[in-house]
């Protein structure tokens, strides 16, 4: 894993890079107001994040 000051510095250096973004399917449907970041922004990315349920 590299944190954004890794990624920084390597494309500073014309590394090619691939990025891979993961998510664990959940088996439970999870409420939007127990994710961390999500239940501050309810509204910006409401299709995004699946499996999730809405506020209301």
């Amino acid at each position: 894993m590299m944190n954004e000051r890794d990624v920084s510095e390597s494309l500073k250096e014309h590394a090619e890079m691939f990025m891979m973004f993961t998510f664990l399917k959940m088996e439970d449907r999870v409420k939007m107001e127990e994710l961390p970041i999500g239940c501050e922004f309810p509204d910006v990315f409401p299709e995004d994040i699946p499996g999730t349920s809405t506020w209301n």
